[in-house]
């Protein structure tokens, strides 16, 4: 007897991998153009995990857009063909492809990470110490709290977060991953 209910579709079973692609899209810096990237995501129930924006040639008008997203590999190839097709798009790099090219697991990401930590006494000290160690630096500090800013892997950010919990931890601002392929070629 069949298990599954009755369905007037196919249903396949499918055990496809989900993978996190970092693309970076060069787009006119004008208004509406974010909107209308961000849209084409929301509108096909696409997640995006990280997004940076900045100008990167005020000459040009030009902008970077950096997102980061997970999805089955068919997914991630609808979406960069979808990218490309909109109109204020100059062009869509898959940094992560071209990392897995060169024999690389990743492209060149960083992230900054703002981290608000309270705490007197041993968990100070403690929180000092773990700065020390994760290479944060303090760039704002009273009696009663420190503000450090760290950058780095997103895993880096992510280990030093959870550890400042127990010691005090209040807010926490991130930038977003920053992405560029590895090797001489420009985008």
């Amino acid at each position: 007897m069949n298990s599954q209910p009755a369905s007037a579709y196919f249903i396949e079973e499918r055990d496809d991998k989900h993978v996190t692609h970092t693309l970076s899209v060069l787009v006119d810096n004008e208004p509406g153009v974010l909107a209308r990237v961000i849209g084409l995501f929301s509108g096909r129930g696409y997640n995006i995990e990280s997004l940076t924006v900045s100008e990167v040639s005020h000459e040009r008008h030009v902008s970077r857009i950096t997102i980061v997203t997970t999805a089955v590999a068919e997914v991630i190839v609808q979406i960069k063909s979808q990218l490309e097709r909109l109109v204020p798009v100059h062009r869509v790099i898959d940094l992560t492809e071209i990392a897995r090219r060169n024999n690389y697991d990743k492209p060149l990401e960083r992230e900054l990470a703002l981290v608000k930590v309270a705490g007197t006494g041993e968990n100070r000290l403690e929180a000092l110490r773990l700065a020390d160690a994760f290479r944060a630096t303090v760039i704002d500090a009273t009696t009663d709290h420190f503000v450090f800013e760290i950058t780095g892997r997103v895993s880096k950010i992510e280990q030093f977060v959870s550890i400042m919990q127990p010691l005090g931890l209040i807010e926490v601002c991130r930038t977003g991953v920053a992405a560029v392929a590895r090797g001489p070629e420009p985008m």
